[in-house]
């Protein structure tokens, strides 16, 4: 299963990258991600582990995924699993115009991705990836009209 989202940001890549990148000040614009912190490692980099808690269904789920691929202003891969399911998180960025692209790609795999499916779960993701992505938008853009000239 695929789950591919994009979002066009007016913004410049600093800010949209300082938004995204900055995982310790998620909890301030994430709707999404809930309790965010680091399990390993102190930045977005290799080998660090992030934790957050997100809400498919009605009750939240936390997961702690590793960081697999990073390239500052270009790209961010985590991968983890929960519950016989495996995913893997991709997040490109862009530069368009005067602005950026943001563009996620998830994909999972396993056994239980059937149950998941019949539960609704890939629909309550992709929504969910929506929201995250519109607040990275509004946050960002919010920022640059609040940046000194």
């Amino acid at each position: 299963m695929i789950i591919r989202e994009a979002i066009t940001i007016q913004a410049p890549m600093e800010i949209v990258w300082d938004v995204f990148s900055q995982v310790e000040n998620w909890s301030e614009w994430n709707p999404v991600c809930q309790q965010c912190r680091y399990e390993a490692g102190d930045r977005l980099a290799p080998g660090a582990c992030l934790s957050f808690e997100l809400r498919p269904l009605f009750f939240p789920i936390r997961i702690a995924p590793e960081v697999k691929e990073y390239e500052k202003g270009r790209q961010v891969t985590w991968v983890g699993k929960k519950w016989g399911i495996s995913a893997r998180h991709t997040f490109y960025f862009k530069p368009v115009g005067h602005g950026v692209e943001i563009e996620s790609i998830e994909t999972f795999s396993g056994p239980m991705l059937f149950a998941a499916r019949l539960v609704g779960i890939p629909d309550r993701l992709h929504k969910l990836t929506r929201h995250l992505l519109a607040a990275i938008q509004t946050t960002a853009e919010c920022r640059m009209r609040e940046k000194p000239k």
